[in-house]
């Protein structure tokens, strides 16, 4: 399939649902009432056999337009492929199995996205022969969803490093409705400087070189809400409101 529409990506956390008194696949089902794009299933700590069962419940409650990935897990992808399950590719960490190697396993129609925190990660993603779709690039802050993440960028540094890639980059870590309407603000600011004013045909000073940020993944930030038709809706104006 072409590269999905990134713009509001939903990563799942089943804990801070549980702590809101929400089941996953219901959640998810209101995220994308509320304007959500694309969901990765998350679950770092069930067996397999639970994981699948999770994907399953959670395409289940999907609507036909909402992307879904599953993370890490390309066992978990190709068995619910096998067993007819609407899922539609795989995100994987740097310490997962070789880009490489899991798009020979999903095969060249199947979605893959990688995380990517450095320029050199940026730089590999986007020469290798695996295809990559997309990657994502963190953090915009600091997360105790992902205790491992590294150094936060901000806002003008994680826009400086989605410039540097020539994939399309979705940002994450700690993202708030505001920062979503800053780095939308920060992306068609970088764009108009990037295709300059009329008559302006020298590169300006600063231009970014790559692609422009496709998106914002958010975990607590609707996971953990109360109502996540209006968390979700919230971020979706928020990337749509300053275009």
């Amino acid at each position: 399939m072409s590269t999905p529409d990134l713009s509001l990506y939903l990563v799942t956390d089943t804990e801070a649902a549980r702590r809101a008194g929400r089941d996953l696949p219901g959640l998810v089902a209101d995220a994308a009432r509320g304007g959500v794009t694309t969901v990765q299933v998350r679950e770092k700590n069930q067996p397999a056999g639970v994981f699948l069962r999770t994907v399953t419940e959670v395409a289940q409650a999907l609507p036909g337009h909402v992307t879904l990935l599953v993370n890490d897990r390309v066992d978990v992808f190709l068995a619910a492929r096998s067993l007819g399950v609407r899922v539609h590719g795989v995100h994987l960490g740097q310490r997962d199995l070789p880009a490489a190697c899991a798009r020979d396993l999903i095969g060249p129609d199947a979605v893959l996205g990688l995380s990517a925190a450095t320029t050199a990660q940026l730089s590999a993603a986007a020469a290798s022969s695996a295809r990559v779709d997309y990657v994502g690039v963190g953090v915009v802050r600091a997360t105790a969803t992902k205790p491992d993440a590294p150094a936060p960028l901000g806002i003008e540094g994680m826009l400086k490093r989605a410039g540097q890639s020539r994939l399309p980059a979705v940002a994450i870590g700690g993202i708030t409705v505001d920062d979503t309407r800053a780095l939308r603000a920060g992306m068609l600011r970088d764009e108009a400087s990037r295709d300059g004013a009329p008559g302006d045909v020298a590169p300006r000073e600063g231009r970014r070189a790559g692609g422009s940020l496709a998106g914002v993944a958010v975990v607590s930030g609707i996971c953990g809400a109360a109502d996540p038709v209006a968390a979700a809706r919230a971020y979706r104006s928020a990337w749509q409101g300053a275009a």
